[in-house]
């Protein structure tokens, strides 16, 4: 799956450089230019990890990086301009995993995110993960409810995984059509709403009443972390 990077900086023509050269990468990379936009996006939707530029327009970045940790424990790394060893000291006291100082070579930005992720990814992802009577395997890729196999598709698998690792967040399609943008599309079928479809018929033990994968009306899905 592709890793999505959320970038709250205000300097639009710098914002824009690192997006494409982060794109070339291949990470999805979404912009907010103020504080209270990217922490918005982030409650709205899900990123692997952020890039927090110190100095917004319309509030602090400490204060943006305390409010995403105190829900979040999304990787930060912050960007800072400032000289002041204090703000980093700080950041880092707050929760922020990383930071770099402006100016800074992509490069550099491109090794620090990667090593982030790394160890973002073997602390948090365990490969089994229960809800209740339903477990899913990431290493095996498979699904079982009650201790049963349950057969869904390739796609389909991904698409549960990605609601499942996303426990508690309501998912917009799109949203996990970028989750879901390098796993291979069914080509007799490309819509998120039918696969899910299928998902709660392998999973649900009333599929027309699902307490699984929940629909939210007008927005998307959110895969329930409590379960029977």
């Amino acid at each position: 799956m592709t890793d999505r990077i959320l970038l709250i900086e205000d300097d639009k023509r710098l914002a824009e450089m690192v997006s494409n050269y982060l794109g070339e990468a291949g990470f999805a990379t979404a912009i907010a230019g103020t504080g209270t936009g990217g922490i918005a996006l982030h409650d709205r939707e899900p990123f692997d990890i952020l890039i927090l530029d110190l100095m917004l327009p319309d509030m602090d970045g400490l204060d943006v990086c305390r409010r995403i940790r105190e829900k979040s424990q999304t990787p930060i790394l912050m960007l800072t301009a400032r000289g002041d060893a204090m703000d980093r000291v700080v950041g880092l006291e707050m929760g922020a995993d990383d930071y770099l100082p402006k100016p800074f070579e992509p490069r550099e930005l491109l090794a620090r995110l990667r090593a982030l992720l790394r160890r973002a990814k073997s602390e948090r992802k365990p490969d089994m993960l229960r809800f209740g009577r339903l477990e899913i395997d990431a290493g095996a890729r498979q699904v079982r409810l009650d201790g049963e196999d349950r057969s869904v598709t390739g796609y389909q698998f991904a698409l549960l995984l990605a609601l499942a690792q996303n426990a508690g967040r309501v998912l917009t399609r799109d949203a996990l059509m970028t989750l879901l943008k390098n796993e291979a599309l069914e080509a007799f079928d490309r819509s998120i709403d039918v696969h899910v479809s299928r998902i709660r018929a392998a999973i649900e033990d009333d599929p027309k009443k699902p307490k699984r994968v929940i629909t939210v009306r007008g927005t998307g899905y959110v895969f329930a972390k409590n379960q029977d």
